[in-house]
Formats: C-alpha cells, structure tokens, sequence
C-alpha cells in the first residue's frame, strides 16, 4: 500500500460500441451493441445507450434482440480497436515506464515509476491532463480511477464510470471498501459469493469482520487469506509492465453443430493456421498443441500433445491437431473448436522438415487429403467465420463477405460500412468519422464490382501532437485548444 494515490487505472468507456459511433455519425447517441450475430452469438459491448434497455456484455445476442430489438448490431472490428488501443497504451507510455495492459482498452500506470506524480494534487492533475489528451488523440473517452493500490483504482475507475476521474485517499480503504458487496473483490465470483452469502457475509465488512481464520476456514488457505487481505483495503500487488503469455490459442464457435467429420477436421486445421499466426506474430514458438472441442451437449474436452522441440510451423501444429481429433468423439455434433499452443519459447526447433516429416510419418497421414478448407475466388479462407463454403445459396456469402459494420469502399460513392445484407444484395450507409450529420444509404448486389472492403479510417484524421506531454500541454495542428478541453472533471 502506498501513502500516495499514484497508481492509476484507465478503462475506456464502452470501448468497442463508443468507437463504432465515432466512426459513424448516424449511431451517435443511439443503441449500438457490438459482437457475434450469429445465433450463437454473445455481446462484447453494448453502448450507454442499449445498457439502459439491460443490454450488457456476455449476454447471448438472441436476449440483446429481445431487450433492444431497434438497436445497431455490429461485427466487432479488430482492426480499428487494436490502432486506438495502441494510440492510447502510447500516451500511457509517456506517464511512466511501468504500464500493465489488461486489455485493449484497460491498463493500470505505475505514475510513481514515471516521476509524473507523488501526491495527492500531482495524482489528479495527471489524471485529468490524461483524459484530454485520450479524447483529443481518439475522439473517446475513458474513466480514470487513482488510489494507493492496483484494487482500489479499479475500484475508484468503475465508480467514474462514464467519462470521469475519482480518487480514493489512502488511509481511506476500509471504510470506502465496507459498504460494498462481496464481489466488489478480485477473485469473488457467483459462486464464491453464493457461498459466503450462507455463511452469513454479503459485504466487504462483513468479511473484514469475521476475521482471517473464518475466511480460511470456508474458502481455504491461500483464498481465505488473501480475501480477508483485500478487505481489510490491504493490496500490495506491483505494475508489472510485461507479462509473459503462457500460451497462444483461438476458437470459434459455429453457428450450427457440426456432424461432417471432413468438416470438423477442417476448421481445426483453419483454427490451427490462425493459432501460427499469432504465435508468429508474437515472435514465439511453441512445445505443445491443444486442442478444444465442445460437443453438442456442451460437455468440453482438452487434449494435447508434446513435441520433440519448440515450433512455429503450421504444418507441425494442423498435423499434431488432427491427431488429438482423432481421438476424441464428435458423433453427436460439435459446437466449439479451438486450437492452442503452450510451452512458449523465443525459438523454434532447427530442423522444422525433419519434425514435421516426422510428424507425418507417425501418423500415417498423406500430405494433403482434401481435408484443407476451401478458398473462394480472392484466395480467403470460404469457411473463415465458421459457416458454409461457398457453394451454397447467395444469402450465406452476403452474410460472410459483407459483416455488418465493417467498411467499404465505392468507386463512386467512396467510403462507407456495412448496414446489412441478404438475399443477394448488401446496404451501405456512406459517411465517414468526421461527419457532422449521417450519410446516405445505398444498395447494392454483393457482388458488385465497384464496392470492395476497406480498413477502418481514424477516427480522429489529425490528432495533436502530444510527443512532448506530459512535460509540456500540447498544441493542435489544427488550432489551439483542440477536443476534450471541456471534458468532465
């Protein structure tokens, strides 16, 4: 615990939906819910506006409908959030050396660390300045939560929520901490929670209260005490600025069950290509592959295997995969697959043919069966998000080249996104970020020439320079003062 409130927690503010009504000026100030369309989808944001009708994250999309049939529904756009979240994890850079990201949009500063704050004033000061420049470089806003401790600015930032700061004085923990309920705590969870609620303990003074050995006793040794530790406001947990993955892996979960075993053995080798990829991406290599299949009964099965040395090579991980799906039963459908590689090290095994020959020959499987996802006329992935190939009605492709949201580009109209598609045909509303009224709506069949995907365009075209703050306020290239200097304290 620090006699100072200089470690600071940034959460951006509804961070998927508030970017996509940056980005299109005809969702401002409306419903926007972002996440899996699918019938199986779930929610990843729900904007302000849509939490109001109880839309909320990791709700199944089917109830998000019931509860906001008139909302905007959105395929998340990775591409753009990864570029804010880099905008706003390099402003965070600038505040100290110690920043640990939890997500794209969630990070904890170690302001001690970076010299930019040792009191109570330096703290706030800080915290303000950091909100106008994440709204003047990104055009959205994040709550800021300051404290002694990693707990309590988690805390105090979901208590700013939305588009504020708040700061918890040291010394002030216990009796902030008292009122609140059991799963205020890391590590509290429904059934933890449900568990202590028997006991009699449904607050954070309740459990202060029934002292170190009741905890211990109920929950365990290691839980119990460091249970009681929190609620006691006790955390003394560093910002660690690096954290060292464990493991790499991806999963999809389909639309329908999957009963073809021809099909089921080809997505795990889709799924096993994009696992190399971000192993690749990260620099890392890896000893073991694991893979995930949920059945239709939604029992869940983990197998793996060991290789003889660590690898990045596709071909290694489709062929260790495949084997690990031969031994698990997928007759009553499969639901989920997913593909993971662990034991992460910064090298790959020197005789990557020799390994992977070795592999095949092992498992007696020739060098291509037909068992390869099949590719439309671009060269894409026909089964990349799970559903049929490309032989099937012209509704299913609109759905999968055309995602809802994403961006598009017209020979003639120029940039737009995505409003919907179906039956041959794709809606696009063109407008872009900078708009100052909502753009107008064209159709189009999906297999127009004219119209193609795009990338995301910034949400704010040109940001100030903030390469000297926080030393000295920054200028806009635009003009002085520039957005977010009304942002609310």
């Amino acid at each position: 615990m620090r006699a100072a409130p200089t470690i600071l927690h940034l959460d951006m503010d509804a961070f998927y939906a508030s970017a996509e009504q940056a980005a299109k000026p005809s969702l401002r100030g409306k419903p926007v819910v972002v996440g899996g369309l699918g019938p199986r989808g779930v929610v990843a944001t729900a904007s302000y506006e849509a939490r109001r009708f109880g839309v909320h994250s990791a709700m199944p999309m089917a109830q998000a409908r019931r509860l906001a049939p008139n909302a905007a529904y959105l395929v998340p756009r990775f591409t753009l959030y990864r570029t804010v979240s880099d905008q706003v994890m390099e402003l965070l850079g600038r505040l100290s050396p110690l920043v640990e990201p939890l997500s794209l949009d969630e990070a904890f500063v170690d302001l001690e660390a970076g010299g930019t704050a040792d009191d109570t004033a330096s703290a706030l000061e800080i915290g303000r300045e950091l909100r106008e420049a994440i709204r003047a470089v990104t055009g959205l806003s994040g709550s800021v939560g300051l404290a002694g401790s990693k707990m309590l600015a988690k805390i105090a930032s979901e208590e700013a929520k939305p588009d504020g700061i708040r700061l918890i004085e040291p010394g002030t923990e216990r009796a902030h901490l008292a009122p609140m309920p059991v799963r205020t705590l890391p590590g509290v969870g429904p059934a933890t929670a449900d568990h202590l609620r028997r006991a009699g303990m449904t607050t954070v003074d309740d459990l202060a209260e029934a002292g170190e050995a009741e905890l211990v006793r109920l929950l365990g040794k290691a839980h119990g005490a460091a249970l009681h530790r929190m609620a006691s406001g006790f955390d003394d947990r560093p910002v660690v600025a690096e954290r060292d993955a464990k493991s790499v892996s991806v999963e999809d979960t389909f639309d329908m069950d999957l009963h073809d075993r021809v099909r089921v053995r080809a997505e795990v080798e889709r799924l096993a290509d994009r696992c190399v990829q971000r192993l690749r991406g990260a620099g890392r290599s890896g000893r073991t592959v694991v893979l995930k299949v949920r059945r239709y009964d939604f029992s869940t099965l983990t197998r793996s295997e060991t290789l003889r040395g660590p690898t990045d090579d596709p071909a290694v991980v489709r062929e260790a995969a495949a084997r690990l799906l031969e031994a698990v039963d997928t007759t009553g459908g499969v639901r989920l697959l997913g593909v993971g590689v662990t034991g992460l090290a910064d090298y790959t095994q020197e005789d990557l043919f020799a390994q992977a020959a070795g592999a095949r020959e092992a498992a007696a499987l020739p060098e291509d069966d037909g068992a390869r996802p099949r590719e439309d006329a671009d060269g894409r992935e026909a089964a990349a998000d799970g559903g049929p190939g490309p032989q099937e009605t012209a509704e299913q492709p609109a759905a999968r080249r055309w995602p809802a949201g994403h961006d598009v580009l017209h020979e003639v109209h120029g940039h737009g996104w995505v409003q919907g598609s179906g039956v041959g045909r794709v809606t696009v509303r063109f407008e872009e970020p900078g708009a100052t009224a909502p753009g107008r709506v064209r159709t189009f069949r999906v297999d127009d020439p004219a119209l193609r995907a795009a990338d995301p365009l910034p949400l704010v075209p040109d940001p100030p320079d903030y390469s000297s703050w926080p030393a000295s306020r920054p200028k806009s290239r635009s003009g002085a003062g520039g957005p977010g200097a009304a942002s609310r304290p």
